[in-house]
């Protein structure tokens, strides 16, 4: 019989399942991010493992929505290493991205707002999928970047002040 995992490993399992592959932290620098979604992505072999060996950039990414369908441009995802030229990827292939077609269809509907586009805002594991989170944003103006500096200096003043005490 075997004897059941503990909590704790149990824990860091679904930690390692769920992990963050790629990250667009400049995203919500420059854009206010109003609604976010979860989606499939369609990849090769080769890209899958790149991006698991961490070789994907979000920075310049953007989504459009073409023939009904979601599509991630302008996402480098490196070449794997070890696969031959010919079995290789290009790395700023356009991708297609999976989702609903009533989530596609709220997308068009927010696009259609002047200002508003979709970012990549990160890639990450979902048990074994590879899964990309979308956000739709708009985007910041310069005094309303430094509003958001200055509140999260207030913050970090604040909770000095109440470390202290």
């Amino acid at each position: 019989m075997t004897k059941p995992k503990s909590k704790k490993l149990k824990a860091q399992a679904r930690a390692a399942a769920n992990r963050q592959l790629a990250d667009n932290r400049l995203a919500r620098h420059q854009y206010e991010i109003l609604d976010t979604l979860e989606t499939g992505i369609e990849l090769l072999g080769t890209e899958v493992k790149s991006i698991r060996a961490g070789q994907a950039n979000l920075r310049d990414g953007f989504c459009l929505i073409r023939k009904g369908e979601l599509h991630l441009h302008n996402v480098h995802i490196s070449p794997h290493k070890h696969a031959g030229t010919y079995f290789n990827h290009d790395p700023l292939r356009v991708r297609k991205l999976l989702a609903h077609r009533g989530e596609i269809n709220k997308l068009r509907g927010q696009l259609d707002k002047k200002g508003l586009t979709l970012i990549p805002l990160n890639l990450h594991l979902k048990g074994s999928w590879i899964k990309l989170t979308i956000g739709l944003g708009k985007g910041k103006k310069l005094h309303d970047k430094r509003q958001d500096e200055k509140k999260k200096e207030s913050a970090r003043e604040v909770k000095s002040a109440l470390a202290r005490y």
